[in-house]
């Protein structure tokens, strides 16, 4: 009998592209809309591993039930795993592992994308010109070369993005608890503390990862520390920026632009259609209502290489597991 994956949280990508690397590995997959959560966790009687994705819900009650119905592996087709009570996991049996990278050039380039797309005002500029209007007002810009821009958190996907916008001729300040300083020689970029990045940034976009210590990172403190008219950028994890902190500092100039494919409490909003609904969430719509914002649904990574190395790295994790080899990409509280 094969062995099989019930797979959580689905789109019609995600089954196409996970069909055409099965085909090398030969699971079964049973593909559910759904995110996982308490309510729909019963369909995980028969199979012997879930594969979920950012939105899913992995708490301890989920864990408990999922290892009373037999499953030995949980595998997260996305790199976060904070959805994930990973001290239930270990407590009930059950392995944890995920896809660590899966293409950081496509998120650096969408967040080079949120950084032009909101400095020269392309979306305002381009409804404009649908509904006939060519004019120039309220469309300036600023030159990015030798402009500087604060990196918090040093990993692959903001190597890459460092290098893009040296490239451009930007400065580059980077923060990051364990630095990487022959890269920071290679780049000719400066590590500094927080506070001197928050101080000295034109820009100031995050690649770290969402912990106790990161939570809420940009929050009104921070924020009230930063250059007047600073642009924000998070490709990241939503709940890194307070949300109603930022809010406030739009409403008063203080934060002249932000771009967001990321958002805290966006797993009610994010990869549905919404478009038939109002949006009850107060404090979404009133960020979805300024003209110097950008939100998008937690898409930077969504290019045919992603979707290609997800599938891969996913699929070749389970085999490892079933074949009792070392897990490479394996979560561990």
């Amino acid at each position: 009998m094969a062995y099989t994956i019930a797979f959580f949280g689905t789109k019609p990508y995600d089954e196409s592209s996970f069909n055409d690397k099965n085909k090398e590995f030969g699971f079964e997959i049973r593909y559910y809309k759904g995110h996982l959560n308490k309510n729909n966790v019963l369909l995980t009687q028969g199979v012997d591993a879930v594969c979920i994705f950012v939105n899913d819900v992995a708490d301890a009650e989920v864990i408990r039930v999922m290892a009373a119905n037999g499953v030995k592996l949980l595998a997260l087709r996305c790199a976060g795993f904070n959805n994930v009570d990973l001290n239930a996991a270990a407590a009930a049996g059950i392995t944890v592992v995920r896809v660590p990278a899966y293409s950081p050039y496509a998120v650096a380039e969408y967040t080079v994308a949120l950084m032009l797309s909101l400095n020269r005002k392309i979306p305002r500029a381009s409804w404009r010109t649908k509904d006939g209007n060519f004019s120039l007002h309220g469309l300036m810009g600023f030159d990015m070369h030798g402009k500087t821009a604060g990196i918090i958190g040093t990993g692959k996907i903001a190597k890459i993005l460092i290098h893009i916008l040296k490239g451009f001729g930007m400065n580059v300040l980077a923060y990051d608890l364990y630095p990487d300083y022959n890269f920071a020689r290679q780049e000719q970029i400066v590590y500094t503390s927080l506070d001197e990045l928050y101080h000295n940034s034109d820009i100031i976009s995050l690649h770290c990862p969402l912990t106790e210590e990161t939570k809420y990172l940009i929050n009104d403190y921070s924020i009230s520390k930063m250059k007047d008219g600073v642009m924000i950028i998070n490709t990241g994890r939503g709940q890194l920026i307070h949300t109603n902190a930022l809010i406030e500092g739009l409403k008063n100039k203080k934060i002249g632009s932000a771009g967001l494919d990321v958002y805290e409490e966006e797993s009610e909003y994010f990869y549905e259609d919404q478009s038939d609904r109002i949006i009850d969430d107060d404090v979404l719509a009133r960020l979805l209502s300024f003209n110097n914002v950008i939100v998008t649904s937690h898409q930077a990574f969504f290019t045919h290489e992603a979707m290609e190395n997800i599938a891969a790295t996913t699929l070749q994790n389970i085999k490892d597991f079933i074949n009792h080899k070392p897990l490479l990409n394996e979560v561990k509280k």
